[in-house]
């Protein structure tokens, strides 16, 4: 294993790969002048006020102070380079494609032929006020689970009601795209009565709904709303039952991509690794969904280049710039990021974070770009519009399609969202002491592995978690649902 890495060659910044001590002297000659931990930056050469600290081959920062070679380099001694809103040129660059041919999972074919990789069912409340009721529901309904229903699950959430204008809107949106998700083999939707987005509003979104797979139950219209509920669940048991799993095609398969907790090497092991999982996903004709756009701030560009096409180019243009409006209509900075966590384990910008953010998207061409809400209809890489927050982007990239979220991260976390999520440690030791929460070790690949070797080790893992493997949340039992607020509250 190595000390440290130099990730691009135009770089003049190091980042140690294990605790380096003071004295410790770099193969070019460079001798640190402090204690460096995991994950941080050392400075390559001498550097004056205003100059570029150059990582991943880009620019992550200004100093803001004298930096002399050997020094750590971190948030003490330099600035963010952001600014607003920017104007973007369309610079397009050849992306290297592959065509690897077809291949194949274990998964659920739906009446209307979507696929799911889970076949549940799932409790979804329209308004906050019913939590208690399906989590009820859910608890007295586990007796029905068995044969190929492989588990009956109740998503609370606080919304659905004293919601305005396109935050409703988005409530109603998101719940209607989960609802519809092929993961879940029946649906339970559970009303209050009196709220704004009761059932006959979210059905306005769902309007060719089967109502063999989606059922409602109006919980003030029945003296016993969990006795009622757990008639029309054992009804949907039956149907659920009856599916199997069975040979399908990866060009159905959607896996969404987020990173979390992320440290230092999270940008260098566990993003890349998956950057190259998503090139040969999408190389079997699969799709990818890249979202998180506050973490795109400082990298777009380099996403930009690699749109499809004019149109393509233009729509990612507004998706950085509309999430940027939304900071400043709320009076805030774009650059208030990285969080503590990050910080510590090594991250100082926000154009650091996002420089290691997007190696999530590989090398593959941006084939379409998607609103907070919509679904995915292009095979391909695809942007996302959502926040960087862990629940709500997994959230949004489940109802957007994925059937599978993987989550890479370098301080480790316990959440789930309403589909598998593969949790993808940065360093061996986070996975070593977290084995409860953590699926895959992108940490071998500063130790004995090939970056091709680990993308391929981790496209086998998505195939068996798509085929029916369990995740390590989903066999503790943990399942995360948040929606994007973004609006006042009556």
């Amino acid at each position: 294993m190595k000390d440290y890495i130099k990730i691009n060659e135009k770089d003049n910044v190091i980042v140690a790969l294990k605790p380096l001590a003071k004295g410790y002297v770099l193969d070019d000659g460079t001798v640190l002048n402090e204690d460096i931990d995991q994950g941080h930056k050392v400075a390559l050469c001498d550097l004056k006020v205003g100059d570029s600290i150059i990582k991943y081959g880009n620019l992550i920062a200004y100093a803001k102070e004298d930096i002399k070679r050997g020094d750590h380099i971190h948030v003490h001694n330099i600035r963010t380079t952001l600014g607003d809103i920017n104007d973007y040129t369309y610079n397009p660059v050849k992306c290297d494609d592959k065509d690897l041919g077809e291949d194949y999972f274990m998964g659920y074919v739906r009446k209307d032929g979507k696929v799911g990789v889970r076949n549940e069912i799932w409790i979804m409340p329209t308004v906050g006020c019913v939590n208690s009721v399906v989590k009820k529901i859910e608890q007295e309904a586990q007796k029905y689970v068995g044969g190929s229903l492989e588990g009956i699950i109740a998503f609370n959430h606080p919304y659905g009601c004293s919601q305005m204008g396109d935050d409703q809107e988005n409530t109603r949106e998101v719940l209607a795209d989960l609802i519809c998700h092929p993961n879940a083999g029946g649906v339970l939707v559970v009303g209050l009565g009196c709220e704004n987005s009761n059932i006959e509003e979210i059905k306005k979104h769902m309007p060719d709904y089967d109502p063999e797979h989606i059922k409602f139950v109006i919980a003030q219209e029945y003296e016993d709303e969990v006795e009622k509920a757990l008639e029309v669940i054992a009804e949907l048991a039956e149907y659920v039952k009856g599916f199997k799993r069975e040979k399908v095609s990866t060009s159905k398969l959607i896996v969404g991509l987020k990173c979390g907790g992320s440290d230092g090497l999270s940008g260098i092991t566990a993003n890349p690794t998956v950057g190259r999982f998503s090139d040969i996903l999408i190389g079997h004709h699969g799709t990818t969904i890249l979202t998180e756009v506050p973490e795109m701030f400082g990298a777009e560009q380099l996403l930009m280049n690699r749109a499809k096409d004019e149109e393509t180019f233009n729509k990612t243009v507004d998706l950085i710039n509309n999430f940027k409006n939304y900071y400043k209509a709320n009076n805030q900075t774009i650059y208030e990021n990285p969080s503590p966590g990050n910080k510590k384990g090594g991250i100082s910008t926000l154009e650091d974070k996002s420089n290691g953010c997007v190696q999530k998207s590989g090398d593959s061409t941006v084939m379409d770009v998607l609103e907070y809400g919509m679904k995915v209809k292009n095979p391909g890489l695809n942007l996302l519009s959502a926040p960087g927050n862990d629940l709500v982007a997994s959230t949004a990239l489940a109802a957007a399609g994925a059937h599978i979220i993987l989550f890479t991260t370098g301080r480790g976390t316990p959440f789930a969202c309403p589909v598998p999520t593969i949790k993808i440690s940065s360093n061996t030791p986070l996975y070593e002491k977290k084995k409860n929460w953590i699926d895959f070790n992108a940490g071998e690949l500063i130790e004995d592995k090939t970056l091709q070797e680990m993308g391929e080790k981790l496209y086998k893992e998505v195939i068996e978690t798509a085929s029916g493997k369990l995740v390590k949340a989903e066999a503790e039992g943990y399942h995360d649902l948040a929606i994007f607020k973004k609006g006042v509250t009556l």
